[in-house]
């Protein structure tokens, strides 16, 4: 037998080599099917440990019925590709269960049975173009009639996507939710505009922290002036106490004595309660002096952080040409502000607070006082009232004198606490004609087992503008975070809740990487030349004062010549209008530097993200270019 060619050994490689591809091809896709390679920086198409736990906790069979309209959306590439994730990571899902999570995927083409069953479950469609409708939701159910749905996967929500849906299955596989207790001196049901809003008809959304805590707990809604706490509550959430009654403080104070936990806001100047025009009638200052004082906490309700370091930067005027100024007293907090070991705070990125105030753990007391959100360092504590009526940014950082402390703004206080009321509750209120109050239960003076309870120096947390953009996509409100304040806000009820496992979702997508340098430059810039800006506008208004004033004592009205003024005044004037344009000159100079040195960075940024790797590439090219020459020069001259 003749010996084959090298041809047919070449050919029968290359098949072998096909056979084997196809082959490893479909080993991989029925064996290893949640493999996968991740190099972004914070993991975020790794499935989190909180998703694993909650699929892992499935107690029955869920079902996930998947509606995307393939056809009619193959022409749009974006619908298309994100709907390969979307079913992706169904599809991992269902892998990671173990036959816990019962995938199905569903086609609802028009005027089909399918498209009547997506549009009965309360899916939402997208009209395209040519007037067709395009479906891409999920409905799950589990065995005892529960049901969840996502009307459509918006672009907008995608960072979130994980989230979604482990709240899905986390909301499936808890069918009672606990009962979350909400006593508030502020609208956070009624949103912004408050009543008026409401009766005006204005169209009055709730704040989007509370739609979602709504949808993630049973709230029950107490009034400020109750005289106890129903107790079916697993949490309470007390916001802005600032006129609460006498008796709705003993039943907070007795809920944390006998083991209930708490989450407490208060500010020294909440921005939200003057712009409610609800709840309190626009008090912004509120405190709980005799419980802070009997859980170990010091606060100082007429002391506001104002902070150079973390300062918001906010446009203070219409015109273009002036820089954007740094608002100390409206903190952009970040990382290097969190608790990084407590979960509440461990995964934030960054939370945009206005007007806080400082705690402190006061000395002698019996229960622990931990930090979960501190100011910088650059930072200093103003009078409310000066900060109230001197809003000027400017004036603000003026006052600053940081001393190197770092104020709290929250914290966690836990430990063995006593009664706020140790002569016994408060006498109750009555009122002539009415039936006098039910009788109160024994009072609790010493709490059952350690206390745990978070504090907040800060209401306008929950303010929407801060953290949230809501939109209408397809007659839906869909909520998009820029910032991690509702994050905080669930973080903590979940954590007092006793359940941890949504709180490593749901921060990922709001990963906030600030331009610090770029921060740090503007500041610098905005205290070096802030104060000759505003020499050079207040000498400028001067002159044009002067010039108008020499204009009328001649005669030379507007629209006038300046026939009727003498040698004299014509020159003053002249000289007057020389100086206005030099003084407008130097101004312009002045607001260019602010921004000189942040331009050159953009520049050599600019240069090596677009120039310089190209100049290495062609760099090495002949540089290996040269040496081959060389060595082949080398070979000749030696052979």
């Amino acid at each position: 037998m003749a010996p084959l060619s090298r041809r047919t050994y070449a050919v029968a490689a290359l098949v072998l080599a096909a056979i084997g591809f196809v082959c490893l091809n479909i080993v991989a896709s029925a064996w290893i099917t949640t493999a996968q390679i991740d190099l972004t920086e914070n993991g975020q198409f790794t499935l989190a440990d909180g998703t694993r736990n909650i699929i892992a906790k499935i107690p029955e069979p869920i079902t996930l019925k998947f509606y995307f309209s393939k056809k009619i959306a193959a022409d749009y590439a974006q619908t298309r590709a994100y709907a390969d994730r979307v079913h992706d990571l169904l599809q991992e899902y269902a892998a990671l269960s173990h036959g816990r999570i019962v995938l199905q995927e569903i086609d609802p083409e028009p005027f089909t049975p399918e498209e009547d069953e997506a549009t009965g479950a309360g899916l939402t469609g997208a009209p395209t173009d040519a007037g067709e409708t395009v479906y891409f939701g999920l409905v799950g159910t589990n065995r005892i009639d529960g049901k969840e749905v996502i009307p459509y996967f918006t672009s907008e929500r995608e960072p979130f996507l994980e989230f979604d849906l482990s709240t899905l299955i986390y909301h499936l596989s808890q069918p009672e939710k606990p009962v979350l207790g909400i006593v508030s001196g502020l609208p956070l049901a009624g949103g912004g505009g408050g009543m008026a809003a409401m009766l005006g008809g204005g169209g009055a959304q709730p704040y989007a922290i509370y739609t979602e805590l709504q949808q993630t707990y049973t709230t029950q809604m107490i009034e400020p002036s109750a005289n106890a706490i129903p107790a079916n509550v697993s949490v309470l959430m007390v916001v802005h106490p600032s006129s609460f009654s006498a008796a709705m403080l003993y039943a907070i104070d007795q809920f944390v004595l006998k083991g209930g936990h708490a989450l407490v806001f208060v500010d020294p100047d909440s921005e939200l309660s003057m712009g409610g025009g609800m709840g309190d009638g626009g008090n912004p200052q509120s405190d709980l002096p005799q419980l802070f004082h009997a859980w170990g906490i010091g606060y100082a309700p007429g002391k506001v952080i104002a902070d150079a370091k973390l300062a918001q930067r906010v446009q203070v005027s219409s015109d273009p040409r002036n820089p954007v100024a740094t608002y100390p007293i409206w903190l952009h907090v970040t990382q290097d502000q969190f608790d990084r070991k407590d979960l509440v705070t461990a995964n934030l990125q960054a939370i945009n607070l206005a007007s806080a105030g400082a705690l402190q753990g006061l000395r002698g007391a019996s229960t622990s006082f931990i930090p979960l959100v501190k100011s910088s360092d650059e930072a200093s504590l103003l009078d409310t009232e000066s900060v109230r009526f001197n809003p000027r940014p400017q004036d603000l950082l003026g006052m600053i004198r940081p001393t190197g402390t770092q104020f709290v703004i929250a914290a966690r206080v836990s430990g063995p606490a006593k009664t706020a009321y140790e002569n016994g509750p408060p006498a109750p209120m009555t009122t002539a004609g009415q039936p006098p109050p039910p009788k109160l239960p024994p009072q609790v003076k010493q709490s059952i087992g350690p206390i745990n309870v978070i504090v907040m120096a800060d209401t306008d947390i929950f303010d929407d503008r801060f953290w949230v953009r809501v939109e209408n996509v397809y007659g839906k409100q869909v909520a998009t975070p820029f910032a991690d304040n509702g994050a905080f806000v669930l973080n903590a009820i979940e954590n007092l809740m006793g359940s941890s496992d949504l709180i490593s979702l749901r921060t990922r997508a709001t990963n906030d990487r600030p331009f610090t340098v770029v921060k740090e430059m503007q500041a610098a810039a905005q205290a070096d030349f802030q104060a000759e800006a505003e020499a050079l506008q207040a000498r400028m208004t001067a002159v044009q004062q002067r010039l108008h004033e020499l204009e009328q004592g001649g005669g030379a009205g507007a629209g006038k010549t300046s026939a009727g003024l003498t040698d004299a005044q014509q020159a003053e004037i002249d000289r007057f209008k020389k100086e206005l344009l030099e003084t407008r000159r130097q101004l312009r100079d002045v607001q260019h530097r602010l921004r000189s040195d942040v331009d050159t960075l953009g520049d050599i940024l600019a240069f090596l993200n677009i120039a310089l790797v190209p100049l290495l590439v062609a760099g090495f090219a002949l540089t290996l270019a040269w040496l081959r020459r060389r060595r082949r020069a080398r070979a000749l001259a030696t052979a």
